[in-house]
């Protein structure tokens, strides 16, 4: 079946069709160049010249040439611009510095942070429902694109019996589907991967505090990726005892809502006051701001 131009654009734009180029090569001989004759046998070969000794030349940096655009197409092959010799100041002297206090001594622990993700409960709970939405998401594209092109069919049949005004108001109007069924998948995907990212940072904070908890409850002040580490002896690994911890302190994490933005499930709700800024008085606490007593009424 035919694809329609409308509707075969529109899978472009939405990445659910693949555009099939056809095969159509530029062929471009260039130049030949005839290889250069070869010495007869048994004839001495010249001896390379030497180079010239340089003068040594202080403070001189090489930089590198710009990188060429290229030959022109059809022409004789460019050689590359030499470098260019820069004279650049003399290094400053600087000046002392105080001695400071020496690090203490390191204590050195590793650990997997791979390998805790996939242990991790709340990492688990993340990919889960992601991959929930992800899926109901190409679902439901599916379904879109299928609806797409039985109205496509259902134009070609009908084209023989309508006038051009009539053909143009239904591409039209399939066009305008098109492109907001796009512009609700394009939002559907944005808040899924927001979800996704608060998800993600919820375990990443946690993940902090309890490498640190670990690290000192074993006396280390220097812990490092494993994949960093050529070489060491499992007594520094403390990969199991964080996927411990954080097991324990958040076995789940809040996401937002199926189809609600991150930014909307975390906008406090209508009417709720803003939060004090950071060391002011409370309105109740404040002598200036306080309701003040009216004036005492005589009694009789």
């Amino acid at each position: 079946m035919q694809t329609h131009p409308v509707v075969r654009s529109a899978l472009l734009a939405a990445g659910l069709l693949i555009p099939l180029a056809p095969a159509a090569a530029q062929q471009n001989p260039g130049f030949f160049v005839p290889p250069s004759a070869a010495p007869p046998a048994g004839a001495p070969r010249p001896a390379a010249p030497r180079p010239a000794p340089r003068p040594a030349a202080p403070n001189v940096q090489t930089l590198a040439p710009p990188p060429s655009q290229g030959p022109i197409v059809g022409g004789p092959p460019q050689d590359d611009a030499p470098p260019l010799q820069v004279q650049l100041p003399p290094v400053p002297d600087l000046p002392p510095m105080p001695r400071g206090t020496a690090p203490p001594a390191a204590v050195i622990g590793v650990l997997g942070i791979p390998d805790i993700m996939r242990a991790s409960s709340a990492a688990q709970q993340v990919e889960k429902i992601i991959g929930e939405r992800r899926e109901k998401l190409n679902t439901d594209a599916q379904k879109e694109q299928a609806a797409w092109r039985d109205l496509q069919q259902a134009l070609a049949n009908q084209r023989a019996g309508l006038s051009a005004d009539q053909i143009r108001t239904k591409e039209r109007e399939l066009q305008e589907r098109i492109t907001n069924a796009q512009r609700v998948f394009r939002d559907r995907n944005r808040i899924i991967q927001e979800a996704g990212q608060v998800g993600l940072a919820q375990i990443e904070r946690m993940l902090i505090a309890v490498i640190r908890q670990v690290a000192e409850s074993r006396g280390m002040n220097l812990v490092l990726h494993r994949a960093q580490v050529a070489l060491n002896i499992n007594e520094f690994d403390v990969t199991e005892q964080v996927v411990e911890q954080m097991n324990k302190v958040l076995a789940s994490v809040t996401l937002p809502p199926e189809g609600v933005s991150a930014a909307v499930a975390a906008a406090p709700p209508p009417g709720t006051p803003p939060p004090p800024a950071p060391g002011a008085t409370p309105a109740a606490a404040n002598p200036a701001t306080a309701p003040q007593p009216g004036p005492a009424t005589p009694r009789r």
